[in-house]
């Protein structure tokens, strides 16, 4: 989303949070590394960082990406907090360690046309 934003001439600041502590300070994996360096994406510098109390008041929007992760956004946000899910039909990102061969490819088509979605929203 960052680097669409940017080719789009949008200033925006797009962060990534986990609900749940796991792999905190991690790199993503080497699989989603490699399927978006592919695509022209630099993920390297990514690292796993938790949702904090204060991220609800520093971003206008908080995505999520499936319908787990909203009702745990729900149950921690604000009162007013404007929490979507990040595909527009409210369908659940698939998980791409279980897509099989092309997992990461069919999880990265997703997630470009989402961006691409939400980037003309903003417009």
């Amino acid at each position: 989303m960052r680097k669409m934003a940017q080719e789009a001439g949008l200033s925006l600041r797009i962060e990534s949070r986990a609900t749940h502590g796991y792999h905190i300070g991690e790199p993503p994996d080497p699989r989603t590394v490699r399927h978006a360096a592919q695509r022209g994406y630099d993920l390297t510098p990514q690292r796993a960082k938790k949702l904090a109390p204060r991220d609800f008041a520093e971003f206008d929007l908080i995505l999520a990406c499936d319908s787990g992760h909203y009702e745990i956004l729900e149950s921690l946000a604000p009162e007013g907090t404007n929490i979507a899910m990040f595909r527009a039909d409210g369908n659940d990102v698939p998980d791409p360690y279980y897509g099989g061969p092309n997992g990461f490819d069919d999880v990265l088509d997703i997630v470009e046309r989402e961006c691409a979605r939400l980037i003309r929203e903003l417009r």
